[in-house]
């Protein structure tokens, strides 16, 4: 298995992979390309808080970004990070691979036919954070696995969650929802912020196979996640996975 980082400007991919001649980093800069002309013909793409229309001509990063968006209720930017994830796992797919990750800053892309991976879950200053895990079973499918928050890290979040975790068939997706659900974290109380989330959650199930939601000391769950279990902080801080 090969391990390695790629740092593209905003696109920071830690990846584990079985395809050694990958030649993942140019695949990245082509759709970043692609994405950054087809913002400078289409400023609004880049800053709107909500969907927005497109043309059939659009690259597929782009129709990927709108429809996350679409179905989430936010704006196309929201999925950039998964829709990445999404598009480099199904580059290595096309390769050949059969059990890789992409982890694009949290936003997570898996195949993994040949054995289990335990995915960490980093969630601020919350009790829960580095302590538990999702065990991800052997699967022919790819998984999406991207989470939000409102505590830790860059993005552009309008609630207060330390973590929204969405499981979903495509990470452009669950990136899209993650931060959809992670706006609705809204209350003084930290069981308000988590119940408005779960209420959002409820609405876009049809959407995502699960999600788990930290506000603080409380958590709650939406549909089905992976088994959950207890993991090294140490490592999840340093990895946040493991095979």
């Amino acid at each position: 298995m090969i391990h390695e980082n790629i740092r593209i400007e905003e696109t920071n991919i830690n990846l584990i992979t079985d395809i050694v001649n990958h030649n993942l980093y140019s695949f990245i800069i082509s759709q970043r390309t692609k994405l950054k002309n087809y913002i400078y013909r289409n400023p609004y793409f880049l800053i709107s808080f909500e969907p927005v229309s497109i043309d059939d001509s659009s690259p597929k990063i782009v129709k990927l970004m709108a429809k996350a968006s679409r179905k989430a209720g936010v704006g196309p930017m929201a999925s950039v990070a998964g829709t990445i994830s999404q598009l480099s796992l199904e580059y290595l797919i096309r390769k050949g691979s059969r059990q890789s990750i992409v982890d694009n800053g949290g936003d997570i892309s898996l195949i993994n036919k040949r054995k289990k991976v335990i995915v960490g879950l980093y969630a601020g200053d919350s009790p829960f954070s580095g302590k538990i895990g999702f065990k991800i079973k052997k699967n022919k499918k790819p998984l999406g696995i991207c989470t939000s928050s409102g505590t830790v890290g860059h993005s552009i979040s309008f609630g207060r969650a330390d973590a929204v975790t969405v499981f979903a068939e495509n990470a452009s997706v669950a990136d899209a929802i993650a931060t959809s659900i992670g706006n609705y974290a809204t209350g003084k109380k930290d069981d308000e912020a988590l119940q408005n989330a779960l209420d959002r959650a409820d609405d876009l199930k049809e959407h995502f196979k699960g999600v788990l939601i930290i506000v603080g000391e409380h958590a709650g769950v939406v549909g089905k996640i992976p088994k959950l279990v207890a993991t090294n902080k140490k490592v999840v801080l340093s990895e946040l996975w493991e095979i």
